[in-house]
């Protein structure tokens, strides 16, 4: 699939920061004999889905992920789903639509938020999914805050920061904090163009250490890590639809066991044996 960037290589990191493992450490073999341990929160985030966009099997792709979640559920359960963004592709209206046809088949509940192809206001997010597009949640102690980082001309705009404060704050009693935000906050590189810069956010969370990761999407070809301030991992989850991006589509997999230790691995979910393909 063709990419609007070029891969990262300069700022991964494979080291296990702030306790989250190395998002590939789910292709070790587990130990035999050895019973899984207890987990306290079992999550699945998942992006970029563009239902509706014209030249793409939107309809199969849906399908699959709903198919493939379902799946996930039932070998090892979730407590819920996160769709970070770009639900559906520039056409606000479809969000019922995909409510309706696709989401309401899973198993799993869901939560959502905006990303600049959805074009929904406040109100609209709403009506759709029972909860404003800035919003946060909390299971089994963990919370998530979840911000939008678009309006509804499609415009990349930073979080706001009144309600991130306020909910980081909220939640400062914790001892595991996640942020969900579709674009990303930060240019790593300068080919990051289609990021949106935010200083004053990226200070903000860092004044709170319980923030343990934050998780994006908008860059299908990413599905990986980079750090803020030598502390704060920022995940990728590549795509579940659109015509861009890896060559494959998935999602990721984030899991929290009773000691607090936290796991991260991303999900080939549609098996695509071919990777990091070039046209010259």
């Amino acid at each position: 699939m063709p990419t609007r960037r070029s891969f990262i290589t300069n700022t991964l990191k494979v080291a296990v920061i702030a306790g989250i493992a190395d998002p590939f450490s789910y292709l070790m073999a587990a130990p035999k004999n050895k019973t899984a341990p207890a987990l306290k929160l079992r999550v699945v985030l998942a992006s970029d889905g563009h239902y509706g966009q014209p030249g793409t099997d939107y309809e199969i792709n849906h399908t699959n992920l709903v198919n493939w979640l379902n799946k996930e559920h039932a070998v090892k359960p979730l407590d819920f789903i996160v769709l970070n963004g770009d639900l559906v592709h520039d056409k606000p209206e479809l969000l019922y639509e995909l409510k309706t046809k696709h989401l309401s088949r899973l198993d799993i509940p869901y939560y959502a938020v905006p990303g600049n192809h959805d074009h929904a206001d406040t109100a609209l997010w709403k009506s759709v999914f029972g909860y404003e597009d800035n919003h946060s949640f909390e299971t089994k102690g963990i919370p998530f805050i979840m911000a939008n980082t678009s309006n509804a001309k499609g415009e990349y705009i930073c979080p706001d920061a009144a309600y991130l404060s306020a909910s980081l704050e909220k939640y400062k009693n914790r001892k595991t904090v996640f942020i969900v935000l579709h674009i990303p906050p930060h240019q790593w590189t300068p080919e990051n163009t289609f990021y949106k810069e935010c200083p004053d956010i990226l200070a903000l969370i860092q004044k709170y250490p319980n923030v343990k990761a934050i998780f994006h999407g908008h860059d299908h070809s990413m599905d990986s890590v980079v750090y803020t301030g030598n502390r704060i991992p920022h995940f990728f989850d590549a795509h579940y639809g659109g015509n861009w991006g890896t060559a494959y589509y998935g999602y990721r997999v984030v899991e929290i066991n009773m000691q607090d230790e936290i796991y991260t691995y991303q999900v080939n979910a549609s098996k695509s044996p071919v990777l990091n393909t070039q046209k010259l």
